[in-house]
């Protein structure tokens, strides 16, 4: 198994951040990640928007995340489990990050039919 590899918190950009979330998938991970209050699997966003997400896709959007400083990843058994790189981003990027987490739960408040929204708008 190849080991996961995770950027130096020096290495973490605004640029990559922005990239990162611009997909709508990414930003609900992110966004569910940030929220939750243990590690998330990944197998935990295998639907989105009514729809059922190719592992090998979803694969894809959490290296990306990975790649961007925004989640680290850990193998735990046979699942790979999630968490926000808090400490990390914190920092450096804490007004980025809050103002994403805000404005994503404010969007999804005024359309939580959007993808991506959970079905309460939370």
């Amino acid at each position: 198994m190849r080991p996961i590899i995770h950027p130096a918190a020096e290495d973490i950009t605004v640029e990559g951040i922005l990239h990162a979330l611009s997909d709508p998938l990414r930003v609900h991970i992110f966004t569910a990640i940030a929220r939750a209050e243990c590690s998330q699997p990944c197998s935990a966003f295998l639907e989105f928007s009514e729809r059922s997400v190719p592992k090998s896709t979803l694969s894809q959007h959490f290296k990306i995340l990975r790649e961007a400083g925004l989640i680290r990843s850990e193998r735990k058994g046979v699942e790979v489990r999630n968490t926000l790189r808090h400490d990390d981003l914190q920092e450096r990027f804490g007004a980025l990050i809050q103002a994403i987490l805000g404005s994503y739960s404010a969007q999804c408040a005024r359309t939580p039919k959007n993808p991506g929204c959970p079905a309460d708008g939370d």
